[in-house]
């Protein structure tokens, strides 16, 4: 009796176990900057991306892997720890450019697990195979091209090379990892004074892209100017057209109306266009004006004629002398 007692506590002991695992292993979360995969008996079943608690066979007959969708940054050519102190392999960075040059290139590449179920079966270690195909694909982007391109402003197209060509070799390779962005952190000659050199043309060729630029920005300012002027004298010259062409019509306005008038008594508007005419053209000169009994008209600058008071002062004084 007792030794069925026994196995009857052993054998509750023995399902409160599996019962106990069946609970704590039949749920799962996932975070919201995670995925999971569902594996069934060895096997990828079930991709899951939303966050929350989630429900599986206990273990042994499902497991989960949480990977995260973060992005991740592989650093080729160096290693930086937490402290912030940078560790060069340059053995990993040296690389032969297209003209026999050597030149140290270290990156960064970043990339993120874009499917879960081909990260975790497709490659054992698929870390190394993204750090291989990096090195293979900035070699041969540095080999197809010259040294002053690598050092000086080819850069930015070395990048966009670099990443075409390693998204290619990624998508053959089908791990489950996508490439977004290639940047290179540094590109430079083992040697010192050439390096020194490379410096000193680099800095030349910003200076002179800076006056490049100086020079087409005074351009574009003096054609601005000149375009302004050339707008200002036009429409100086708009409005003086206009100016005269209404003073034009303004007179001959006035001439038909003073032809009206001379129409209808022509003796009267002859003479009173030779008195406006005198005005004009002796603004300061004083006429008197008489009639003979000829009843001619004369028009004679009296004034001009007439002595001044000064003179007739003195020619009296001259006369009481004598």
């Amino acid at each position: 009796m007792s030794v069925k007692r026994t196995l009857m506590m052993v054998g509750l002991g023995i399902f409160g176990i599996v019962a106990l695992i069946a609970v704590f292993t039949s749920w799962y979360t996932v975070d919201e900057s995670e995925q999971a995969v569902v594996i069934t008996f060895g096997r990828a079943d079930e991709t899951v991306t939303e966050s929350g608690l989630h429900f599986k066979l206990p273990w042994p007959v499902q497991s989960v892997e949480i990977l995260s969708k973060e992005t991740f940054s592989l650093q080729f050519g160096y290693k930086q720890d937490k402290s912030g102190e940078l560790e060069a392999y340059d053995a990993e960075t040296k690389m032969i450019t297209g003209d026999d040059n050597i030149v140290l290139t270290d990156l960064v590449v970043q990339w993120k697990i874009t499917d879960p179920r081909k990260y975790l079966f497709n490659a054992q270690k698929p870390e190394e195979i993204l750090h291989s195909a990096t090195s293979s694909a900035i070699r041969s982007i540095i080999g197809s091209s010259k040294i002053d391109e690598a050092l000086t402003d080819g850069k930015g197209e070395i990048e966009v090379e670099t990443r075409d060509l390693l998204v290619n070799l990624i998508e053959k390779y089908d791990i489950g990892i996508s490439i977004l962005g290639v940047k290179l952190q540094d590109v430079e000659l083992p040697n010192k004074d050439v390096r020194a050199a490379f410096t000193a043309v680099t800095d030349a060729l910003e200076t002179k892209n800076t006056k490049i630029n100086e020079a087409e920005k005074y351009v574009n300012k003096r054609i601005n100017e000149a375009q302004g002027e050339k707008d200002a004298i036009n429409s100086k010259a708009i409005g003086a057209k206009t100016a005269r062409i209404q003073q034009a019509q303004g007179d001959v306005a006035v001439f038909n109306k003073m032809y009206e008038q001379y129409k209808g008594n022509q003796q009267i508007t002859r003479e009173r266009l030779i008195l406006e005419t005198l005005e004009n053209v002796l603004p300061k000169a004083q006429l008197y004006i008489m009639n003979d009994d000829g009843g001619t008209m004369k028009y004679l600058p009296l004034p001009g004629l007439q002595p001044t008071a000064q003179q007739t002062t003195t020619e009296k004084k001259e006369g009481s002398g004598n």
